[in-house]
């Protein structure tokens, strides 16, 4: 009979992956630069919005405005600033005139419009040195930036006597996609050589820190190709290129280092390179299967919610994962095998240790240190089982007293302020905010569509001007069959009553059909939407992950507590994005501008990607359990092996995704930095408090119970289910010998 990690025993999978090791690299190779090339100027068919539902009335309505009405809806405006003089001086307004004139001669610029041709208040700053000239520029978010980067030399700086600077919704947008992308090249200079220092001190050897980097790097330039055919047929938001680089390289870091750290153990375990990978796909190789099952669920969850930000982050998520575990599973073995003990080469830690150590080529030293570090988790499993009740309860408490800021989040929209204080546009809509009345940009509009008398509309308009918290209406500005009244609420554009203005306005009875749009309208349907789509999403992350950990398990007890415990540990995360981005706390220090609200579409993504995270760790450490329980039938020496062998994987893998999320996290932008800095706590949180402490706490209160399933299931399992050992179940008869015994049986003594 063949032994178990003998070439017959290799099975299709493993022969595929190591027939060819060179074959499979080369064309790994030319794949990747074809990708190069697939991918390039992705980021420039990227749109930055995404926000609002697609079918909401608000969506329908800016769309109507815009066709009917284009100088209703501005998107470039001019911030004319006079100096010490006053906008109505006679030089002032002879400049700005020209100015007007000139860019309504531009070409793709409609509606023209400004404070000296319409003498509207709202056009001019309260103190009277400032003005607005207000266009709109057509096309989709590319053309527009076409237009504002042919435009904007010839508008922006001094004209006489006025000095004009550039704003308004497209530049927020534009200035916004250039800021991510040079931040992103920012982060990926920041995260590419601190991480490979990291994984030199995870392994020592430079050759098997180099293996994870390549096949990150792979798997992010393979998902720019992905995305960029993907824009070809939907919007795609530019900000999901940062989950491209910080999933891509996290992802396939963790994964890379279990397979990696897998071969390595067989190899210090005798076996030869064959059957080396032979035996770590069968089990790492599982294990890295599963888990990019699960972090992908997590992220397909997002492509039931209709805005175009959120289902962006799904396709980058979806293709990266999957093209990281394609890579872990398939081009790293081969270069395994054509390395073979060489993994181990080019040690720098020898550098380090008194009196030189072993040759780096020998996989000693690593076995070495593996054992004793084995050992510290081992004793600190111990510790942890041995006073379960109180790391149980300290640690949950404490996790839900962070997860306490979360109560009083407010949702608000994205908006200027998510740019640096510093930013042309930001400054610009910054003005505008503290110095014109009622805040243009912030009004509502009601659309009214069908035939309508004069009287009719004057009828409507008084009645929406009694409405409370309405400050003025203006209008109705009508052509043909359609009107539309502007609406000036007297609070915050989009604070809770202009929110509860938006209700009151689509209650109104008219004797036309009528619709409202606006900053508070957008929020409102996108709140309605999310809220509407939150369950269906929910639902599918819970069922998914209940029946993919139950494959891996066999229990029906596991599966709820890891979504349990996984649901716990992102409180923190939750409390923290609170804390510090609504409140303010710390703006400074990380240089961002609060606006005392949470972009809506923002935890739910932060959610899904920050649950998959923790699925990930969590599979790495359930599949060791369930591979030891398999072995002996002992729970409590399971799970201390179980912690034992992945706690230091773990909490290297979360440090170094940490390390690439807080790269992120030092973009300009608020958003990303919010999520970037969000997730990198929640992963620490998750391998350093839920993996160490949590789980193997509640594992031992649960005791035995816990690997419990019906004998339906029990079935179910044995035939479709997956582990990462071999070995079949230990028969009931030994589970009650005591652990030397048992030893003796197990190893064949």
């Amino acid at each position: 009979m063949p032994e178990v990690n003998s070439p017959e025993r290799l099975g299709g999978w493993t022969r595929f992956v190591t027939a060819r090791p060179r074959l499979a690299l080369l064309a790994a190779l030319v794949i990747t630069a074809l990708a190069v090339f697939a991918g390039s100027g992705v980021a420039d068919r990227m749109g930055s919005g995404g926000w609002e539902a697609p079918g909401a009335e608000s969506t329908y309505t800016t769309k109507t405005l815009e066709r009917e009405f284009p100088a209703s809806q501005p998107n470039l405006l001019l911030l004319v600033d006079s100096g010490s003089a006053s906008v109505d001086d006679p030089a002032v307004a002879a400049e700005a005139a020209r100015l007007t004139e000139r860019l309504a001669g531009e070409k793709d610029i409609t509606g023209v419009g400004s404070y000296w041709q319409s003498k509207s208040p709202a056009l001019r700053a309260e103190d009277g040195r400032e003005a607005l000239i207000a266009a709109r520029i057509e096309g989709d978010d590319k053309a527009m930036g076409e237009v504002l980067d042919r435009i904007t030399p010839a508008y922006r700086g001094a004209h006489g006597p006025v000095e004009v600077s550039v704003g308004g919704p497209v530049a927020v947008r534009h200035e916004m996609q250039t800021i991510i992308q040079e931040d992103l090249l920012r982060a990926e200079m920041i995260a590419l050589p601190v991480t490979l220092v990291l994984l030199v001190m995870v392994f020592g050897s430079a050759i098997a820190a180099l293996l994870p980097l390549g096949v990150g790097i792979v798997a992010i330039l393979g998902t720019n190709a992905a995305l960029r055919g993907i824009t070809e047929f939907t919007d795609v938001s530019v900000f999901a290129q940062n989950l491209t680089t910080a999933l891509g390289l996290g992802l396939a870091i963790d994964y890379a280092l279990f397979i990696v750290r897998r071969f390595r153990e067989e190899l210090a375990a005798g076996a030869d390179t064959r059957a080396a990978v032979g035996a770590t796909l069968r089990t790492a190789g599982r294990t890295v299967l599963f888990s990019a099952l699960t972090v992908a669920v997590s992220l397909a969850a997002m492509l039931v919610f209709p805005q175009y930000f959120l289902r962006s982050f799904a396709y980058a998520g979806i293709a990266v994962v999957l093209l990281a575990a394609a890579a872990a599973l398939i081009l790293l073995p081969a270069a395994l095998m054509l390395l073979g003990p060489r993994v181990n080469s080019l040690d720098l830690r020898r550098l380090l240790r008194r009196g030189g150590g072993r040759p780096g080529g020998s996989a000693e030293p690593f076995a070495s240190a593996a054992v004793e570090s084995a050992s510290g988790w081992g004793r600190f499993a111990t510790l942890v089982m041995r006073r379960a009740p109180v790391f149980a309860v300290v640690t949950a408490v404490g996790l839900v007293l962070l997860g306490l800021p979360f109560l009083g989040v407010k949702f608000g929209t994205a908006d200027d302020r998510q740019l640096p204080a510093t930013a042309e546009s930001h400054v610009v809509q910054q003005h505008i905010r503290d110095g014109f009345p009622g805040s243009p940009g912030g009004g509502l509009e009601v659309l009214a569509k069908g035939a309508a008398t004069p009287a009719q509309y004057a009828e409507y308009r008084k009645r929406i001007t009694g409405l409370p918290g309405v400050l003025r209406v203006d209008g109705p500005v009508t052509e043909g069959r359609f009107a539309y009244f502007s609406v000036l609420p007297a609070g915050e554009s989009v604070g809770e009553e202009s929110q509860r203005l938006v209700q009151d306005l689509r209650a109104e009875p008219a004797p036309f059909d009528t619709s409202v749009t606006g900053t508070a309208a957008v929020l409102v349907d996108s709140k309605h939407a999310i809220a509407d789509r939150l369950p269906w999403a929910v639902g599918i992350i819970v069922v998914v992950t209940l029946l993919l950990v139950f494959l891996l398990t066999g229990s029906v007890l596991i599966p709820l507590q890891a979504v349990a415990l996984n649901a716990l540990s992102l409180t923190a995360m939750f409390g923290a994005v609170v804390w510090v981005f609504q409140d303010g706390h710390l703006s400074g220090l990380l240089s961002f501008t609060s606006t005392g609200d949470i972009e809506t579409t923002l935890p739910v993504l932060m959610f899904c990607v920050a649950f998959g995270l923790s699925m990930d760790y969590g599979v790495f450490l359930l599949s060791r359990i369930k591979e030891e329980y398999d072995r002996t039938g002992d729970h409590e020496r399971s799970v201390t092996f179980g912690l034992r062998h992945t706690g230091g994987l773990i909490t290297a893998a979360a440090v170094i995704l940490a390390v690439v999320m807080v790269a992120i996290g030092t973009s300009r932008v608020a958003n990303t930095k919010m999520l970037g800095l969000g997730i990198a706590l929640a992963v620490l949180m998750d391998a350093m408090v839920v993996r160490s402490l949590l789980v193997p706490s509640v594992m031992k209160l649960m005791g035995k119970v816990t690997w419990w399933a019906p004998a339906p299931l029990r079935a179910f399992h044995r035939r479709f289910g997956l582990s990462e050992g071999e070995s079949a179940p230990v028969p009931a008869e030994e589970i009650s010998m005591d652990a030397p015994e048992r030893d003796k049986i197990t190893s064949g003594a």
